[in-house]
């Protein structure tokens, strides 16, 4: 179970109060630096994460935000989507999951706006603004999974099942194939 003192973030206060076993992690990445850092290398953050936790980077999950426009959908609603780090969200299986006609990444400002946090901080648990929220199906396939607790370099461990139920999400085939 996390420790009391690390509920730090809204995220991590939640799974306290609510008795949501899980376990957190903290770890650090180290951007490029030297000739990579000036001819703009980017750190592939998934990976990166992944091999700090040491954890496979198919267990370890991003939160992406989206917004939907059309069909069941309010034009501008915002939605969570769940997946593997190392996967590439098809932003069309989530619109059709959750019947809208389309559906994107949302803007800097309205990820901020909507759960607190900034993008690469995004936690499915604990967001500002309640969202309707996917989980892609891979996570059934875990004992166990680690999603943001709400900050860069802040990770919690927890059944896919009990993250299920506290976001009252629904799983579906978000993937890129």
């Amino acid at each position: 179970m996390g420790d009391l003192r690390a509920a730090s973030t809204p995220a991590l206060a939640l799974l306290v109060a609510r008795g949501v076993p899980h376990t957190v992690h903290e770890y650090e990445i180290e951007g490029p630096s030297g000739p990579e850092a000036r001819r703009g290398a980017r750190v592939a953050y998934g990976a990166a994460a992944a091999a700090a936790l040491g954890v496979p980077p198919e267990r370890l999950y991003k939160t992406l935000v989206i917004a939907l426009e059309g069909g069941r959908a309010t034009d501008g609603e915002l939605a969570l989507a769940v997946l593997p780090s190392s996967a590439e969200l098809s932003e069309r299986a989530a619109a059709a999951a959750l019947g809208a006609k389309r559906a994107t990444l949302a803007s800097t400002e309205a990820v901020q706006r909507a759960t607190g946090s900034v993008p690469g901080g995004v936690s499915p648990i604990g967001t500002r603004r309640a969202m309707r929220t996917l989980i892609d199906a891979s996570a059934e396939g875990h004992a166990e999974i680690l999603v943001s607790a709400g900050r860069r370099g802040l990770s919690v461990a927890l059944a896919p099942q009990d993250l299920l139920t506290l976001c009252r999400a629904n799983y579906a085939s978000l993937c890129e194939s």
